[in-house]
């Protein structure tokens, strides 16, 4: 688990919460293809967060159990040095690295035309790249040696001798310039007195509980479909504290199958009560996880084919579309799969999704972020920034209020279309048939039995980037080839 954090006390608190890494990213460094405004204004030197960081580890003696790592225009070896005093075990590179590889700083990545061809996927302009693997060598043996001399200078022989040595910095010497005098550092070069006991760097490995994980059981139940592929079906009750769950049994059926996973429903999952964070994370073709109840942040995320379910407890007496039934950034980096979700998700659902098919009752803020495949099918509403940066595959929203257009939807990268090609209207109805059919969804049913009425109100969401890649005109309407995932719903609905 790796945290990024700008202030020491957030630091305390994922620290106590088992993460293995605390990352101080400063306001410096990186490329420049960012906005303006960000490039001025945005963020602290990594030197104050990093100090802050270690002070208040070491107060609270949590700096033995978590690694402390900085980045943001580390360029020379002295960088490294004052860094590791302060605090830091591991230093980020990234830009001096590309230098090394022969980026120019243009501050165009974000545009797919880099002239040297590092941040580009043109094949004309990946040509130009002249970077080998031993420049960015040499450049990291110029950091080494730098480092090796300041060291003696210092007389530490290890790196890890010198972590968190505040005391051997002198600011007088450090900062001999004009734009210093009168700067106070007494806060940066602080060193608390904790006793010899308290380490100042990481020392010990941290218990992570997955002894304990109700994944185990998952596997243990699942061992006749790993071996044999014979059909398993298993009832667990799941509490919030048990977190990625089916990440690991997903990892057994990746070992044995690669990428191909199991045929489907091989392994049929049903779990009662509220899930942790992370709930089918990665999750495995031929693994189906019934979830009633609801479920915290990233449902689904890196979703790998496995099919993730979520409807409220069958008792319940609200109305699903009208409350969260999942928490937030849902699907984050899909590749394939299906989801469906009787009830309202979070903020950025299905953002960077990739490839899954997605059923949702309503969403938050900023959904469909930076998707580039896959299809969403919303039965709702959604937050604001809908499908901003959005590149690839298609979204259909609901619009019932009719405002979805005008406030909802970031409309730079996607043209907003109405639901009238035929293969679109059969996409749609089989989904939400298939929706209702495995959540019992009384919105899927309300569209399905007023449907003529209901048809004119969805909006497709189709990106300007995908229908340059179909050859399709902006002004043109365009069908876009039925996944597959897709196909076999409205099937399912044709036969059932």
């Amino acid at each position: 688990m790796v945290a990024e954090v700008g202030v020491g006390t957030v630091a305390a608190g994922v620290a106590k919460a088992h993460a293995d890494v605390v990352l101080i990213s400063g306001d410096s460094g990186g490329t420049g293809a960012s906005p303006l405004s960000s490039i001025k204004h945005a963020g602290i030197p990594w030197e104050l967060g990093l100090a802050e960081t270690q002070q208040v580890l070491l107060l609270n003696d949590l700096r033995s159990r978590i690694r402390v790592q900085t980045d943001g225009k580390l360029q020379t070896g002295r960088d490294v040095v004052i860094a590791a005093l302060l605090g830091a075990e591991e230093f980020g590179f990234a830009t001096t690295p590309l230098i090394a590889m022969g980026c120019i700083m243009m501050r165009k990545c974000h545009l797919n035309t880099c002239s040297v061809g590092i941040a580009t996927q043109d094949p004309v302009l990946r040509q130009k790249f002249q970077g080998q693997p031993e420049h960015v060598i040499n450049f990291f043996f110029f950091i080494a040696e730098q480092v090796r001399q300041y060291m003696a200078e210092l007389g530490f022989s290890t790196v890890d001798e010198m972590v968190g040595r505040v005391d051997m910095l002198d600011v007088e010497q450090a900062v001999n310039h004009w734009k210093a005098r009168g700067l106070d550092f007494s806060t940066i070069l602080y060193n608390p007195p904790v006793p010899s006991r308290v380490a100042r760097r990481c020392v010990q490995s941290q218990d992570h509980g997955l002894d304990h994980a109700l994944d185990h059981q998952l596997v243990e139940h699942s061992l006749d479909a790993l071996l044999s592929l014979n059909s398993v079906e298993i009832n667990l009750p799941v509490r919030n504290v048990h977190r990625s769950v089916g990440t690991i049994l997903s990892g057994e059926v990746a070992r044995r199958y690669g990428s191909k996973g199991l045929p489907d429903d091989t392994v049929r999952i049903h779990l009662n009560g509220s899930a942790g964070q992370s709930l089918g994370a990665f999750l495995a073709k031929g693994i189906t996880l019934t979830l009633e109840g609801d479920a915290n942040d990233y449902v689904g995320k890196g979703l790998s084919g496995g099919h993730v379910i979520v409807y409220p407890p069958r008792e319940s007496k609200f109305a699903p579309e009208e409350n969260i039934i999942i928490g937030n950034v849902a699907l984050y980096g899909a590749t394939s799969g299906e989801a469906f979700f009787n009830g309202v998700a979070g903020e950025r659902f299905a953002v960077r999704n990739s490839g899954s098919t997605a059923v949702v009752e309503g969403v938050g803020d900023h959904g469909c972020e930076y998707m580039t495949n896959g299809l969403v099918l919303v039965l709702g509403a959604t937050g604001r920034n809908f499908a901003a940066g959005m590149s690839g595959g298609i979204a259909y929203v609901f619009d019932e209020r009719g405002d979805f257009a005008e406030k909802r939807c970031n409309v730079e990268s996607v043209d907003l279309e109405p639901l009238i090609e035929p293969e679109d209207v059969q996409l749609v109805r089989g989904l939400i048939a298939r929706h209702y059919e495995l959540t019992g969804s009384p919105r899927a049913q309300w569209i399905l039995e007023n449907w003529q009425d209901a048809v004119s109100r969805f909006t497709k969401v189709f990106p300007h980037e995908y229908k340059r890649v179909l050859g399709v005109s902006r002004n043109q309407p365009a069908n876009v080839p039925v996944e597959p995932v897709a196909a076999s719903a409205v099937e399912q609905v044709q036969h059932g």
